[in-house]
């Protein structure tokens, strides 16, 4: 972080990038110890979903592996798919929030709304859960539960994708399992989304977030920006500052930045899509990252590998 020609401080991780057959083509810090993903994640949650036998396509499969931003169009179509599962959001187990993007948690608030479980970011996600339970006549006040069939599920695309066992489990912000593998994993999972044979789970997931990008977050949101204008990119980032993307000839990339600085998130990112090749204004704008003093930009958060 570079501020009025002084750096104030640095962010440090770990960063792997695939080449097109899936080797490393190049690799920082150690990508090969395990990390928890957060909520890049999700496409692979979402396709335990589909494997369960949900009927799951297009914008609401895209809200499925979201980390939505809280915009009205994202609210209004979680109280829809939880609607077509005969379900209301009470039967949501993922904690109330405000909604993730700072500007419409600001009209959200001017408006008189407080928080709510549909205004989570997560709620797309737990929707779709709690219609594979409806599905199969699982219990759903469980659904959240390592032991729980939907989550062995969702351990077994996890492993099947990234190559690896499932090295650690813990609980994610919204109350899921949160399943620890590798950064180079995590990129092969990716790797495998896009390149997976039409029809799959897989493939599903990927091409429904690369068709509706603002359904997987939200306008205003990098993820959106990428999928949205480098054609066959899937892209998805999680809290802590994780982010994994896949193109669409199999490269893919996956990183952390150690202390989580989100902040950090966007300078890595457009420095390691430069790396594997990818180019066009819209590296620009995910990298940009000012520091302000005062009403002014006295600086910046610049990627330095």
């Amino acid at each position: 972080m570079v501020r009025s020609g002084f750096v104030e401080g640095r962010h440090r991780g770990s960063l792997v990038l695939l080449a097109a057959d899936g080797s490393v083509e190049f690799a920082l810090g150690d990508p090969d110890v395990p990390v928890f993903p957060r909520s890049s994640n999700k496409p692979l949650q979402a396709a335990a979903v589909l494997r369960a036998g949900v009927e799951l396509s297009g914008e609401r499969l895209a809200l499925a592996a979201a980390s939505h931003s809280g915009e009205d169009f994202h609210l209004a179509l979680v109280q829809k798919m939880l609607a077509e599962s005969g379900l209301t959001a009470d039967d949501l187990l993922n904690p109330a929030d405000l909604p993730l993007d700072r500007v419409e948690a600001e009209a959200y608030l001017a408006a008189g709304r407080i928080r709510d479980r549909v205004t989570m970011n997560c709620s797309g996600k737990h929707a779709a859960m709690l219609a594979a339970c409806v599905r199969n006549d699982w219990p759903l006040d469980t659904y959240l539960e390592p032991s729980h069939p939907l989550q062995r599920l969702v351990a077994t695309v996890v492993e099947e994708t990234s190559g690896e066992r499932v090295a650690a489990l813990g609980t994610d912000g919204c109350g899921a399992p949160l399943m620890a593998i590798s950064l180079t994993g995590l990129a092969r999972s990716f790797r495998h989304f896009v390149l997976a044979e039409p029809g799959t789970a897989e493939r599903r997931v990927a091409d429904a977030m690369r068709a509706h990008p603002s359904y997987v977050a939200g306008t205003r949101r990098a993820d959106t920006w990428l999928m949205r204008e480098v054609p066959g990119a899937l892209s998805k980032m999680g809290a802590e500052a994780v982010q994994a993307v896949a193109l669409e000839d199999g490269r893919a990339l996956a990183f952390k930045v150690d202390d989580g600085g989100l902040r950090a998130l966007g300078p890595v990112l457009a420095r390691a899509l430069g790396l594997l090749g990818v180019e066009g204004p819209v590296l620009k704008r995910i990298g940009r990252a000012p520091l302000l003093g005062g009403d002014a930009e006295v600086g910046q958060v610049r990627a330095t590998f």
